[in-house]
């Protein structure tokens, strides 16, 4: 258990622009997504590239070999997260002005396909659905209905997603009359799908590494991470965001994926600009305290899920900010998240 710390994760710094920052500043909504093009340039230059030259036939034997490692370490290890986060920021927030609207259709149809991510999808998904729904039950990416520290409960819940997630995502979006963003998930789907089946009769191999591991990790990371965020969940008011979410302070994370780690004032205000949160959480803290809210202080999501599939409350309570004095000791702390991860009944009486 902790005392408030310092927070060290990142906040808007004016500072002064070069030529090429004020070049791209006239396209942009907002300054502080300058980050947002260069991290788009780097990608471009990079990933794209190899991800080419493994399709190309004179590219063989341990060139072909060490493009390919070369290739996952860089999707999966480099820009994996701070791109998927990229995404979720411009998905709630557009990255480029009215005027250039058009060029908002770069990082969902050209980039994100390179990382598994289907066109549109993710965005129907997760503004179309999950923010909606705020993991309650016409949520079909909650986490209620499941034992949240449990291996087998996640594996189960990964497992649903998998088989009948765009099912449930397309049932939803219909059965809520959202008509058009089903239209955009399944068109942006059956794209990447159609895609993958006419690449693979061209170099199979090329596009297992290029698009189908990424597709397959990718969705096991979201929903990791989506497991992990709503794991904590108050049965009596599971529609809180301070009691059915967490939020992780000073971490790594925060300043390689946009602050991400602050999912409370996420879900409250999903429209903040990524660089506002930390602040917000400093003028909020009474809120945060008198909903007895979980802050993980110097561990991330990858932590936080390892310590529930291992039962390491003891861990987690140690790590937990005790904010104006709301717990007793790290015992009180462990029986509440032993409480907000037990499965919660859905409306016709069944556990998943």
């Amino acid at each position: 258990m902790r005392t408030l710390p310092v927070l060290r994760d990142p906040v808007f710094t004016p500072r002064p622009y070069t030529a090429l920052d004020q070049f791209f500043l006239r396209y942009i909504r907002d300054e502080r997504d300058l980050p947002f093009i260069y991290l788009s340039i780097r990608i471009t230059l990079t990933l794209l590239p190899i991800s080419l030259l493994l399709y190309l036939p004179f590219v063989t034997g341990w060139t072909w070999w060490a493009l390919a490692a070369v290739h996952l370490v860089l999707n999966n290890a480099v820009f994996k997260g701070p791109f998927g986060l990229m995404l979720h920021c411009t998905s709630h927030r557009p990255l480029f002005r009215k005027e250039y609207e058009f060029m908002n259709h770069y990082i969902p149809w050209i980039l994100a396909p390179f990382f598994g991510q289907t066109p549109e999808t993710y965005y129907s998904h997760h503004i179309g659905m999950h923010h909606a729904e705020n993991n309650l039950d016409d949520d079909d990416s909650s986490t209620m209905p499941y034992r949240r520290d449990s291996l087998r409960g996640f594996l189960r819940y990964f497992g649903d997603f998998m088989l009948t997630g765009l099912a449930g995502l397309m049932s939803y979006l219909n059965r809520k009359k959202r008509r058009k963003l089903a239209t955009r998930a399944l068109v942006g789907e059956l794209s990447f799908f159609a895609v993958c089946l006419v690449l693979s009769f061209v170099n199979f191999p090329a596009t297992l590494v290029v698009f189908i591991l990424p597709f397959f990790i990718f969705r096991f990371i979201t929903m990791l991470g989506n497991w992990t965020q709503h794991a904590f969940i108050d049965p009596a008011e599971p529609g809180n965001p301070y009691k059915n979410s967490i939020t992780c302070i000073n971490v790594k994370y925060n300043r390689k994926c946009w602050n991400d780690g602050y999912h409370i004032s996420h879900h409250e205000r999903p429209g903040m600009h990524w660089t506002e949160h930390p602040t917000y959480f400093q003028k909020t803290l009474p809120k945060y305290a008198a909903n007895r809210a979980l802050v993980f202080d110097e561990i991330g999501y990858p932590t936080v899920f390892f310590c529930l599939m291992t039962k390491r409350y003891d861990i987690l309570a140690r790590h937990v900010v005790n904010l104006e004095g709301t717990f007793r000791d790290e015992a009180e702390i462990q029986a509440l998240m032993r409480e907000r991860t037990q499965p919660i009944l859905l409306p016709a009486g069944q556990l998943a």
